[in-house]
């Protein structure tokens, strides 16, 4: 009888033990969404009322045009496998970087030109205009360092204190790997005007950007600065940046057409039918940015297959495609060159035009000689 007491006692204190480490655990992960600016804010006043107004806001959260499920088969056994390298997940050696100078930029081009600054992050120059898309040029796409892989090179294209001054910064959505808030910081006193989706303006003025600096776009809304008309058009995916807030904010694509160039830049999206629709809108277009990457069948509805990649190409109606979401950061569970060979083996299949820069290298759209070379096919 004594010893099962004693066993009792023990038990008890082990339980006690585990239960204050849980509430220990809790308590700093609460202390940390609450104080720590990465999370960013909440929209109020008339951002939230054009929220509440918006026919893309139903029941406290956005949705997708067509239905979509963010969990198509959840499998707790690949948990393990987020955690680690193998499967070739992260390169075993550094990838191939084009270094620019900072004169890169003072030399304007005669024709549209594209740099791409790995995963999502393009500098597009185009009609006289600086505009960078989805720029995260953070080191881990996490609101911390230790909850996220680091990205694969050690270094970018040029320091973002060399970059040129930008007359816009066009955000997709408020996730991580998208919007950066150490980047933005960064960047801020660079940038002329802000083009957002609802309900990322409060994390920018939570960032400390003025908020006459910032413009936010329902689907299908659109302004022209200068020569160039910018559209937000809609994305199949989801939202949010802490445990509580998922889709309070909206994703989108975005257009940039001027008199004598169109460009489309997906954004992270499932397949679906709103990239006819762009098209059919829009379209043709000269040169499009498709997510191609981060793919995994169970979350098959808010990513797409590196085939459904070339297949959106079509939709939409791309002269010249270039697959993004890739070759910058581990998310998912295939190797980090899969995207690309499954891309580049559809595209020769359907004869696509598709372009493959390596990070840091330009595009000159209206231009035969565009980089196309198999880069990776040396790299482990």
């Amino acid at each position: 009888m004594k010893k099962d007491k004693t066993i009792k006692k023990v038990l008890k204190k082990i339980m006690i033990g585990i239960l204050s480490v849980i509430g220990i655990i809790s308590l700093v992960g609460i202390t940390f969404i609450n104080v720590s600016p990465q999370f960013g804010a909440t929209s109020k006043n008339g951002s939230l009322e054009r929220i509440r107004n918006s026919p893309n806001f139903l029941n406290g959260a956005f949705k997708n045009i067509e239905k979509t499920v963010q969990n198509t088969g959840f499998k707790w056994s690949t948990i393990p496998q987020f955690f680690t390298n193998g499967n070739n997940k992260v390169p075993s050696s550094e990838l191939p970087l084009i270094k620019l100078a900072s004169s890169h930029f003072k030399n304007q081009p005669q024709q549209p030109r594209i740099t791409w600054f790995g995963h999502s992050a393009a500098f597009v120059e185009l009609e006289g205009l600086n505009i960078f898309i989805d720029p995260m040029l953070g080191d881990v796409p996490a609101p911390s360092p230790i909850l996220g892989s680091k990205r694969f090179q050690k270094e970018l294209p040029i320091s973002i204190d060399s970059l040129p001054k930008i007359d816009v910064i066009l955000i997709s959505h408020d996730h991580y790997d998208h919007l950066d808030y150490g980047s933005i910081l960064k960047l801020k006193n660079k940038v002329t005007q802000f083009y957002v989706p609802l309900g990322i303006k409060a994390h920018l003025t939570s960032w400390g950007i003025d908020e006459t600096k910032i413009k936010e776009f329902d689907w299908w809304e659109s302004i022209q600065f200068k020569e160039i008309e910018f559209v937000s058009t809609p994305a199949r995916h989801f939202s949010g940046r802490g445990i509580t807030n998922r889709n309070s904010t909206l994703w989108c694509s975005w257009v940039l057409k001027s008199k004598s160039s169109s460009i489309f830049f997906s954004g992270d999206s499932g397949y679906g039918k709103h990239f006819k629709e762009i098209g059919e809108k829009y379209g043709p277009f000269d040169f499009s940015m498709i997510e191609c990457g981060q793919y995994n069948d169970q979350w098959a509805q808010i990513h797409m297959t590196p085939e459904e990649t070339i297949k959106a190409s079509i939709d939409v109606q791309s002269k010249l495609t270039m697959p993004i979401h890739w070759g910058a950061f581990k998310l998912a569970l295939h190797s980090w060159n899969e995207p690309i060979i499954r891309a580049t083996t559809k595209a020769k299949e359907l004869n696509i035009k598709f372009t493959t820069p390596k990070i840091g290298e330009s595009i000159l759209l209206n231009h035969d000689n565009f980089p196309n070379s198999s880069w990776w096919l040396n790299k482990k």
